[in-house]
């Protein structure tokens, strides 16, 4: 397999962007080697520079549920950039999208659009703090919440591999107000509790970690936060920018039964543009700008042309519930055989799956949280990457990160997939 091109991308790319990328977990430094540059991708395919294609298992993080170049999607965009691709002003696709978004999340009475992940996030910590009149919030180890400074703080995902989970730049004032638990913790979250009375304004969780490696919540945690947000009157704040609409069409809080208070969402509403929302109780959401004090605003919020590309994915998620039975026993298949591939080698790992997400571990330890995580041999996983790549399998470049399959690959990428593990497995472990 040829790369040249992307390398000689990368060399021109290092000269004007810091490290030759524009987000850090694609400079490849948690696998080694060079990162590949892409020009196109169509179903469950990607294609590089030097003209070698991929199965995408990262699926641009998430939000490619139904495969690349959606043609759906792909028509709603090209309708609304006719139209022009920006107004900064109201109009009618982002009330469309709020109703959509309203009538499928369980938990959302109303929403505020915003144009990423991060900036969701946020504002939701802030909504919080200026709902409870209190500063303090409880994040979990190895979740990420995106770059904002209150959640670099063992935070997960690129912020371990780059090996600074602390960032520099993070203000001691500003981090002493994010308090850390375990994820799947709750004895540790009733600690905390006691020590910081009436101060804490919000719990923000991962309902499913998707920066960790893929982590499931244990049975009775996610009710356990909610309990004891009830108890102490503490906005619970489920991230569901990964799990949002993919786990099933309300989120994992619909799949696992369990209502935040706020929700925040990304990626896949936009289908694969950069948009992101965060929503809630009314009560709560009535605290935004201008209904209400807490000041939150975005020139490019709303958007026509992403929420042209929201409204066409939603829209195909919610008429289609039946594509989440697909999504899981696709994904289960590839578990299966890759599980199968590793236990004729005798090589200690672990799977953890739900849904179209799964992350494979090379440790013996159940990983349930960022401790059990760390116990992964990063080495051994690098070598298995580099391999699936050559193999043309195109994998997250990090221990720490989910996989996400679509709803795009069928039995023919799935065999391809198993026998490519298969393959990988076997060299590394000579």
């Amino acid at each position: 397999m040829q790369t040249n091109n992307s390398k000689e991308l990368f060399e021109k790319a290092r000269q004007v962007i810091p490290g030759g990328v524009n987000s850090p977990v694609r400079a490849f430094k948690a696998v080694g080697g060079n990162p590949v540059f892409f020009t196109s991708a169509k179903g469950a395919y990607m294609y590089d520079e030097d003209g070698n294609r991929y199965i995408d298992l990262i699926n641009s993080w998430g939000p490619m549920i139904l495969g690349h170049a959606f043609e759906p999607v792909e028509k709603a965009v090209v309708d609304a950039v006719k139209a022009s691709p920006s107004f900064g002003a109201p109009g009618r696709r982002e009330v469309e999208m709020a109703e959509l978004i309203v009538s499928m999340v369980p938990s959302i009475e109303k929403v505020r659009m915003v144009n990423s992940g991060t900036e969701a996030t946020m504002s939701a910590i802030r909504v919080a703090r200026g709902y409870t009149g209190r500063d303090k919030f409880i994040k979990m180890e190895g979740c990420y919440h995106g770059h904002g400074d209150s959640f670099l703080i063992a935070a997960g995902s690129g912020a371990v591999t780059m090996g600074s989970p602390d960032s520099p730049g993070v203000t001691v004032g500003t981090a002493k107000d994010t308090l850390l638990a375990p994820y799947n913790d709750l004895a540790f979250i009733d600690r905390l509790l006691a020590e910081n009375p009436n101060e804490i304004a919000a719990i923000i969780v991962e309902p499913v970690v998707g920066n960790m490696g893929c982590v499931l919540p244990a049975e009775g945690y996610l009710q356990g936060l909610r309990d004891r947000c009830d108890r102490h009157g503490i906005v619970l704040i489920f991230d569901e920018v990964m799990t949002g609409f993919r786990l099933a069409a309300g989120g994992a809080q619909e799949l696992f039964g369990v209502m935040p208070d706020m929700t925040t969402l990304g990626k896949i509403i936009g289908g694969g543009l950069p948009v992101g929302a965060y929503g809630g109780k009314k009560e709560i959401m009535d605290f935004v700008s201008p209904q209400g004090p807490v000041y939150q605003a975005g020139t490019l919020s709303g958007n026509p042309v992403a929420m042209a590309a929201g409204l066409a994915m939603l829209g195909e998620l919610k008429n289609r519930p039946e594509i989440y039975r697909q999504l899981d026993e696709t994904t289960q298949k590839i578990t299966t055989g890759i599980r199968q591939n590793l236990d004729k080698l005798a090589l200690p790992y672990t799977i953890n799956q739900v849904g179209s997400m799964y992350s494979l571990f090379f440790t013996g330890k159940k990983v349930v949280d960022f401790e059990t995580a760390k116990t992964s041999d990063t080495s051994r996983f690098g070598a298995y990457f580099n391999a699936m790549l050559h193999l043309g399998i195109y994998l997250a470049p990090s221990q720490y990160e989910s996989l996400f399959v679509s709803a795009a690959i069928g039995d023919e990428e799935v065999n391809r997939i198993v026998d490519a593990s298969a393959q990988a497995m076997a060299a590394i472990h000579a």
